[in-house]
């Protein structure tokens, strides 16, 4: 069965889309792209502070489930200009510390306000076992 997440630390959904739908221990998001889950206005400024937004939209997406960063398994990035992918990469490589996810990067014509860089996540749940390793939940 599918659990519909939603969360306000993150931008609502302007359309007909959940935010992420999590089946078993799978949780796949929505893209977000760089909106300001307070006011719903995309956060203006250069590439890097989107990105910012971005991954901090995903971190409460995740949260809502009582994931973070490291349960991410895959991520797609959506960017208009391929020219600030060095720029997007640095501050993603900031919150993927450790074991980075899959990743694809792919330059399209337009995003949705006009925003330069959209990113979507696939994450796998974990339990915790003896010893603190994680376990999977395949269940």
């Amino acid at each position: 069965m599918k659990k519909i997440i939603s969360t306000t630390e993150a931008p609502a959904a302007v359309g007909p889309y959940s935010q992420a739908v999590r089946v078993g221990p799978m949780l796949f998001t929505a893209g977000q792209i760089p909106l300001d889950p307070k006011t719903g206005q995309l956060v203006t400024g250069d590439v890097a502070e989107q990105t910012r937004r971005v991954l901090d939209n995903l971190t409460a997406v995740l949260r809502a489930e009582g994931m973070n960063f490291s349960n991410i398994v895959k991520t797609t990035v959506f960017m208009t200009d391929l020219a600030d992918f060095q720029t997007m990469n640095e501050i993603y490589a900031s919150y993927f510390q450790d074991q980075p996810p899959a990743r694809s990067t792919v330059q399209v014509a337009g995003l949705p306000k006009g925003a330069q860089v959209e990113i979507e996540v696939i994450a796998a749940a974990s339990k915790q076992g003896e010893g603190g390793q994680a376990i999977d939940t395949w269940e």
